[in-house]
């Protein structure tokens, strides 16, 4: 199985991490890496855990209407999470929606993977392009950004690997067929 999620990294960091893979020694290290699980199951849960670090980082950004789980994103699509701003006119104003969504695997991720995506869709709503401002802004809510973003895509491949062993069941020799 390819490295996908490492495209742009050193050609040595993608082997030495294919090696790993391929010993089924890497998601054992994440899982002793990250072994903190969350507990922000809901969208409520995601929406509030969005604000605290909102109002902690970024106070004067524009408000969010809605943060929440979305079962539509797919890893595939490089899409793991979202943020999306729409403008509608109403009488003579014109009003802004801020809405973030995070890909439904996050609910089942370390905590720390979970902060990283939310910390990255935050970052949008003062930078739009990942430009060099964009990831200094993500260093600055979580100092160790690139780590976990690094992390991440490694956490990724190891799920795509579980996916896509299938699960045999061993027959018992008396319920054989032939």
């Amino acid at each position: 199985m390819t490295m996908k999620y490492l495209q742009g990294y050193p050609p040595a960091l993608v082997a030495q991490a294919q090696t790993l893979l391929d010993r089924g020694e890497l998601a054992p290290m994440l899982a002793r890496k990250y072994p903190e699980p969350h507990e922000v199951r809901s969208d409520k849960a995601l929406f509030d855990y969005t604000q605290a670090l909102k109002q902690r980082y970024l106070r004067n950004a524009d408000p969010l209407s809605r943060v929440c789980y979305d079962a539509k994103l797919k890893v595939v699509q490089h899409a793991l999470g979202t943020h999306t701003r729409a403008t509608t006119k109403q009488g003579n104003r014109l009003k802004a929606r801020r809405e973030i969504r995070v890909a439904t695997l996050f609910k089942e991720a370390p905590a720390d993977f979970l902060k990283m995506i939310v910390v990255h869709e935050l970052a949008h709503l003062k930078h739009l392009d990942h430009d060099k401002a964009f990831y200094q802004l993500c260093h600055h809510m979580a100092p160790d950004y690139s780590q976990l973003e690094f992390d991440l895509r490694l956490w990724l491949s190891c799920a795509d690997v579980a996916a896509a062993s299938p699960h045999v069941t061993p027959t018992a020799p008396d319920q054989t067929t032939r």
